[in-house]
């Protein structure tokens, strides 16, 4: 049986570069990848490239890892989806999550206030759209007294699926409560069934079977291919850890403290802070980093992605293969089989 694979991706700034790209989208689609992911910081909007891979794909879906829950309000996200997931044949997933008050207050000028009340009540508003109910809603966040209603057209679902992206306990919860998938970014392989607990805590809260709840990691993969120095494989891997760990808020580092890279956390933020790049990387440990990220030949990674899936990830989302749209190919079809 194939694996169960999603590729999580970005746009690049080029005419020439955005083709190779889509031509890997549209390998991915036919090569059998389940699900496609496009991401939203503070530089390309996401949802013009989410029309793009609906009008380049047929059978994957399509998704965000993720956008957040301050920028939009819950309206014009179901509208959004709601909007896509007709154009695409109903095969749309909405992934959310927080951001950091970095991003919010100094990029978004909003304040970064009651977060994880926000993500529930953001879910639920969705969900009450989609079903056409009157959007009557008290809750901590958004009063919404009007009684609107999607209009003009009926969406193609009454239930999109809602991923949220969480690392905190009460967090983790809460997508166990109202979520239908888990998506952890940097999530040590080691600590994944505590993660899956927190989940069945939730759910089981709500009156929820946790099976409900899709385990969707992002997982991080360094193909090395042949040829290919396996130690620099090794310190690029590093690299987007310490970036999060050091310049992405406290929400990761606090992660890494909890799920046993303490020392490794404290010495890698230090070096940030003296602007030691080099440093920041060897603070990542050997141990730590062969915990959060696969790295190794096709055979190798495929085996490691079978491992995880024995600890409870169902659906992991790796980043689209470098290379040509040929090599990314060959490298998504060896992870498939």
């Amino acid at each position: 049986m194939p694996r169960r694979l999603g590729v999580s991706m970005g746009f690049t700034a080029s005419g020439k570069e955005r083709e190779a790209l889509l031509e890997k989208v549209r390998i991915a689609d036919q090569l059998g990848v389940e699900s496609i992911w496009a991401a939203e910081a503070w530089g390309r909007e996401a949802v013009v490239g989410l029309t793009q891979l609906v009008l380049n794909t047929k059978r994957a879906k399509i998704g965000t890892a993720i956008l957040n829950v301050f920028s939009r309000s819950p309206g014009l996200m179901a509208q959004t989806f709601a909007t896509l997931d007709e154009l695409s044949g109903g095969r749309m997933l909405i992934g959310l999550g927080t951001s950091g008050a970095n991003v919010i207050e100094h990029f978004h000028g909003i304040k970064f206030d009651k977060p994880v009340s926000r993500m529930r009540e953001y879910a639920e508003i969705i969900n009450m759209l989609m079903r056409k109910e009157k959007l009557v809603y008290h809750g901590k966040v958004f009063n919404l007294e009007r009684g609107f209603t999607l209009q003009n057209f009926e969406p193609v679902r009454d239930h999109i699926p809602i991923f949220f992206a969480t690392l905190a306990d009460d967090s983790i919860r809460l997508t166990g409560e109202v979520a239908d998938g888990w998506i952890p970014l940097y999530w040590p392989a080691s600590k994944m069934k505590d993660g899956i607990a927190l989940i069945a805590e939730g759910a089981k809260k709500a009156g929820r079977d946790p099976r409900t709840v899709t385990i969707a990691p992002s997982t991080q993969i360094h193909v090395v291919k042949p040829g290919d120095d396996p130690q620099k494989a090794r310190q690029d891997a590093r690299q987007p850890i310490a970036f999060y760990l050091g310049r992405m808020g406290v929400f990761y580092k606090r992660m890494f403290i909890r799920n046993g890279y303490g020392a490794e956390s404290e010495v890698c933020q230090a070096a940030w802070d003296r602007r030691d790049q080099p440093g920041t990387l060897a603070a990542i440990s050997d141990k730590m980093l062969d915990d959060i990220a696969i790295i190794g030949d096709v055979k190798h990674c495929a085996a490691k992605l079978d491992e995880r899936a024995k600890m409870g990830v169902e659906l992991p989302l790796i980043g689209m293969p470098q290379g040509t749209p040929k090599q990314a190919g060959d490298i998504l079809e060896g992870l498939l089989k």
